[in-house]
Order: structure tokens, then C-alpha cells, then sequence
């Protein structure tokens, strides 16, 4: 079955339990799905009211583009545990003879390299969220601030947990070129993340 057909009560005690998996990347990407789901209602909350009719246009491509990030981001939950599945199921490979070996090498190094793209396209998914969550913050509806500030703190959440877990596999990746790429990349996208998504914390956060 998978994680996003599980009810919230189901995932949290297969969360909890001894099974390595779902672990932290689902976690994470659950909750860049929460942070793109609170941006979307906000923009339907906003959506049609004649205070903010100046905004519909941008409204209405505001909530094209979230859905698509939304579904993006659920689909991942699963992605992810699936990926990290991978890794596990070398673990029950061969290694009698070098050939085995040397096999069972390089499927755990494809297998890392499947558990570092996942968790990455996480935090390309948060960047696009925070993107559209700073621009949303002062043509959206006034009464739906907190929940536009909540969206940001679980969009910055996802972006840091998806990249522990970048990191914890970029560690015993032996294609140093991958490793690299992976690792300029998501610092450049933290880089984007956390300042955005504090701004728009003190931003909602200052005016009471």
C-alpha cells in the first residue's frame, strides 16, 4: 500500500515503528506536500474576493503551478522509501566470488545514487514552493497570513531534511564528479530556501 493511500494516524505508527523505512526523506517530503498544500489554500481563500481582485490573475497562476508542485511532492513520499528499498535490497546480494562482489558494489552505488536524487528533487520542489510563497505574501488574503508563515516553516523543513539526506549518501558515493555536482547544488538551493522563508516569517510574524 502506498504512504499517501495510509490515513495520517496509520503513517505516523508505521513512522514510529522499528522499520527504517519510512524515515526521515518521506518525513520530509510530507511535509514540503503540507507546505505546498497551506499555499494553495491560502490562494483559494483569496481567490475571486473583490479586495484582492487587482491579484487574480496572479491567483490563478499561483494555483496552477502549486497543484503540480503539490502532487509532485506526494508522489515523492513514496519515492523516496521505494529508493531507500533499493539500497536494502542489495544488502541480500551475493558476494561468494569477485564477480558477485564487484556487482553487489556497483548496484549499491546506483542504489546510492537513486537515494541522493530523490531527496535532491525535494529540494528542487522546495525551492520552486519558496519562490511562490514570497510573492504570494502581500496579495493574498490578510486573515490567511499564519497559514501562508506555517507553509514556510514546513517548506524549510523539507529543503534541510531532504538534504541530510543528500548528504548521508553523497558520503559513501564513490563518483566523486556526482558527488560534487549534487553537493555545489543543493547548498546553492539551501542557500535560496532558508533566506526566503525566514523573510517571510518576520514578515508575518512582525505585524502582531
Amino acid at each position: 500500500m502506498l504512504l499517501i493511500n495510509h490515513t495520517i494516524k496509520d503513517f505516523a505508527e508505521e513512522l514510529g515503528s522499528s522499520s527504517p523505512a519510512p524515515g526521515g526523506g518521506s518525513t520530509a517530503a510530507l511535509n514540503g506536500a503540507l507546505g505546498a498544500s497551506l499555499l494553495k489554500m491560502v490562494a483559494l481563500l483569496t481567490s475571486g474576493r473583490a479586495k484582492y481582485a487587482e491579484h487574480q490573475a496572479f491567483i490563478d497562476e499561483l494555483l496552477n503551478k502549486v497543484e503540480d508542485i503539490q502532487s509532485d511532492f506526494l508522489s515523492v513520499i513514496d519515492e523516496d522509501t521505494e529508493a531507500f528499498n533499493g539500497v536494502s535490497a542489495v544488502f541480500s546480494m551475493p558476494k561468494d566470488t569477485d564477480d558477485e562482489k564487484a556487482a553487489r558494489k556497483n548496484a549499491m552505488q546506483n542504489a546510492l545514487k537513486a537515494c541522493t536524487k530523490t531527496p535532491y528533487k525535494m529540494m528542487e520542489l522546495c525551492e520552486k514552493t519558496a519562490v511562490l510563497l514570497e510573492s504570494a505574501v502581500d496579495k493574498t488574503n490578510t486573515n490567511t497570513a499564519s497559514d501562508l508563515g506555517v507553509a514556510a516553516l514546513n517548506i524549510r523543513a523539507a529543503a534541510q531534511g531532504a538534504w541530510l539526506n543528500v548528504l548521508i549518501n553523497l558520503d559513501s558515493i564513490d563518483d566523486k564528479d556526482f558527488a560534487e555536482k549534487y553537493r555545489k547544488g543543493g547548498e546553492l538551493i539551501l542557500k535560496n530556501i532558508v533566506p526566503a522563508t525566514d523573510r517571510i516569517y518576520e514578515n508575518i510574524a512582525s505585524r502582531y
